[in-house]
């Protein structure tokens, strides 16, 4: 019995209950997250078999896996949300560039190894900010999430090693990074694009918290890793829709290389 200090449980709704603005707003979250999960897999696929250490090729072609099985997931949900006839085939591989809705972040190139730690840093952290938002509004998201933070866990600690090995590997090393992070770090914030309808999805109970306040949770947990390590915070940016628009030519190129088998044979899936 829920004693009278106990704040009522949020109430689950199923898709057949979600108003209309409510899921335009699910579509809208579960499109973000997708596509980043997606454009980042197939950005960290390119180091399979060029990494600067065997044991780093089979590391980070095991991360890009899972970051591609997390955007499949995720686009499955996509498709029971906007029930317009796509499969989750559709969604990842037939728009254009300018359909995609990824952070800008996650439109740097693949760049050297420290560039790859650095984008997978900033990334990593942000992503961990935004799952942790999720709340009990919508069950199946709910549910995925839960599996995906136990998988993710194991991402953190991979990219944490690397950023500390970094740091204190000696002067080239340090300068790499240093260098990495200062060329990402005014894009990451975009990971918190704030999302048109973010107010309806606060009050299913969908997000627990706005992507601002997201953001502040991922500064904070920058900042104890950074600043021991004496290396630079992201600077805090206006955040405008075109955080998740305007893409990069190498974005470009990238979709190129992801759709070319699609775009080149009928009916081929995932």
């Amino acid at each position: 019995m829920m004693s009278a200090t106990t704040p009522p449980r949020p109430m689950t709704a199923a898709m057949d209950e979600l108003v209309p603005r409510t899921r335009a707003a699910l579509a809208e979250l579960l499109l973000t997250m997708a596509d980043d999960e997606f454009v980042s897999g197939f950005t960290d696929s390119e180091w399979t078999g060029i990494a600067p250490l065997l044991e780093e090729d089979v590391a980070i072609s095991s991360i890009a896996q899972d970051e591609l099985g997390h955007a499949r997931a995720l686009y499955q949900l996509l498709v029971d949300v906007v029930d317009d006839g796509r499969d989750e085939d559709a969604l990842a591989y037939d728009r254009e560039p300018d359909e995609y809705r990824h952070a800008r972040l996650l439109d740097h190139a693949r760049g050297d190894w420290a560039d790859t730690i650095a984008r997978r840093f900033l990334y990593e952290l942000a992503d961990e900010a935004r799952l942790a938002s999720i709340g009990p509004g919508y069950r199946p998201l709910a549910e995925l999430v839960e599996k995906l933070r136990r998988e993710e866990r194991y991402h953190r600690m991979h990219v944490l090693a690397w950023i500390d090995r970094l740091a204190r590997g000696g002067r080239e090393a340090r300068s790499r990074i240093e260098t990495a992070l200062i060329a990402q770090e005014v894009d990451a914030p975009t990971v918190f694009t704030p999302l048109d309808g973010e107010a309806a999805l606060l009050d299913a109970g969908i997000l627990t918290r706005s992507m601002t306040d997201a953001e502040a949770a991922w500064r904070a947990d920058l900042t104890t890793i950074l600043v021991p390590l004496e290396l630079s915070l992201p600077p805090r940016i206006p955040l405008t829709p075109e955080g998740r628009r305007e893409h990069s030519d190498s974005f470009r190129w990238l979709w190129g290389e992801f759709t070319s088998v699609r775009r080149s044979e009928d009916r081929v899936t995932w």
